[in-house]
């Protein structure tokens, strides 16, 4: 086979040891089509290289060959960020051989690793040395480093630790021409000029290529408190989260949100009761943790939910008794994606908002539905002490999926888009751009801010080498 390489793979194939070429259309598959099935890629070739100093030699070959490159981590995008395009003479770079945890530092409180190593490898190299990365993601299981960091990942608990950008410490980029910015210090504190190491954050690898990455760790939460909370109808999600804050002492690392419709599509889906409910105003999942043993987390989160309830907030709570009790509401959760695709499908809008505006998005968002697309089923969820919410619309029984993505895409996404900016929010929460939302930065982005973002590419990559058609 690899003799019927083009002459212009085959420079690659001698770079890369066995395995480090894909060519073949079956193994092609996995890496040229996106998570959502919405988008089929087109490469020649996927490229898997197991160090930094590959990742150079593939960066100046590929420019020597006219040869685009799209970075690959787990190929998890919701948006087509890590998808090649038809017709743009990408090859996909692959870092799932670059998986290497570099170091754990337990007193420092920080991980290195290679950027193709998985989320929940990175998780357990530091709970293994007693720590806590607080990065989570539902594909925490084949999502990678260089992803999250190129996408500026959310998660689960930004309410408490941020967003991937407020966790990374020091990054390895190879830029454009193949030399390597390299800055995988570990400091706190470091103000020597621009920091620069913002640049590659959520920018979906048009910049460069991540080869590593510093992350801050946290104590290993050694106990925590967990509840269900049934919502009174109406109930004022922003004061909620508000009071949880305070009366926790910002102990709280989760508050999701999780509507009737999504309760029901897992119970559907299911087929059994769930021995858990929504109230009229839909669920909360409430986790508290700490990392010391003296703090007294259930008395906590007792007079927390006292105070839900005397407010009229809640009406009523079940408190997690067990881990086994625990892991199955996070189990509920984290099923309302599958759910959703068992009952056919969704449109998914990730939508952010400042907190104090959630509940006037989901009041005038949901009229906007009722509105302009009776009868549309909606499943909406999300990390809302943050101001995430996935606003999801299901595709209608006999309906094809795509189709009906492009008719929501095409129209009413556009109003509910409408509804969140004027509210100071924007159309991508923790998603990014990619592909499938570049029209919509040009759309709604601020002019001075979009000649920026050219600017800078411009600049850093002028002859468009990296993952072109992504943002832009």
């Amino acid at each position: 086979m690899s003799s019927a390489l083009p002459p212009d793979l085959s420079a690659f194939r001698d770079l890369l040891d066995e395995g480090g070429l894909v060519t073949d259309a079956a193994s092609l598959t996995r890496y040229t089509h996106d998570q959502r099935s919405l988008m089929r890629g087109e490469t020649p070739g996927v490229l898997r290289p197991r160090s930094t100093g590959e990742v150079q030699e593939i960066v100046r070959l590929a420019a020597r060959s006219g040869f685009g490159l799209v970075p690959q981590g787990g190929n998890t995008s919701y948006v087509g960020g890590a998808t090649p395009e038809p017709g743009r003479r990408q090859l996909v770079v692959s870092l799932e051989r670059m998986n290497r945890v570099r170091s754990v530092d337990a007193t420092g409180f920080t991980v290195a690793c290679d950027a193709g190593t998985i989320l929940a490898d990175a998780q357990a190299a530091a709970e293994a040395s007693g720590c806590l990365l607080p990065l989570s993601l539902g594909a925490e299981g084949s999502c990678r480093l260089g992803g999250n960091v190129g996408t500026n990942a959310g998660g689960l608990q930004v309410l408490r630790y941020g967003m991937t950008r407020d966790l990374v410490l020091g990054l390895e980029v190879v830029l454009p021409d193949g030399s390597l910015f390299s800055d995988m210090r570990t400091l706190r504190k470091n103000n020597i000029g621009y920091d620069l190491k913002q640049l590659f954050i959520g920018a979906e690898g048009t910049l460069g290529i991540i080869t590593g990455v510093v992350l801050k760790l946290w104590p290993a939460q050694t106990q925590r408190a967990t509840a269900w909370l049934q919502l009174a109808a109406r109930a004022p999600i922003p004061d909620i989260a508000a009071l949880i804050r305070r009366e926790t002492a910002d102990l709280a690392s989760t508050f999701e949100l999780i509507s009737a419709s999504s309760l029901g599509l897992v119970a559907d889906m299911r087929g059994a009761d769930l021995g858990l409910a929504a109230g009229p105003g839909g669920a909360v999942l409430l986790e508290l943790s700490a990392s010391a043993q003296r703090i007294p987390l259930t008395e906590i989160l007792l007079g927390t939910l006292e105070a839900l309830m005397e407010a009229g907030h809640v009406e009523d709570a079940v408190l997690a008794q067990s881990e086994r009790q625990r892991r199955e509401m996070w189990t509920i959760r984290e099923t309302i994606p599958e759910a959703e695709k068992h009952a056919g499908g969704s449109v998914k809008l990730d939508i952010a908002v400042p907190t104090s505006a959630v509940s006037d998005f989901l009041e005038r968002a949901g009229a906007v539905v009722a509105e302009q697309a009776p009868g549309t089923r909606l499943s909406f969820y999300g990390h809302v002490g943050d101001g995430n919410i996935h606003f999801n619309l299901l595709v209608p029984g006999g309906r094809d999926r795509i189709d009906f993505t492009r008719e929501v895409e095409e129209g009413i996404a556009h109003a509910i888009y409408a509804v969140a900016i004027d509210l100071g929010g924007s159309f991508s929460a923790e998603y990014g751009i990619g592909r499938f939302k570049r029209d919509l930065l040009g759309r709604y982005g601020d002019p001075v801010r979009l000649d920026l973002l050219a600017t800078l590419k411009r600049a850093v990559d002028p002859t468009g080498l990296m993952n072109a058609g992504a943002m832009t």
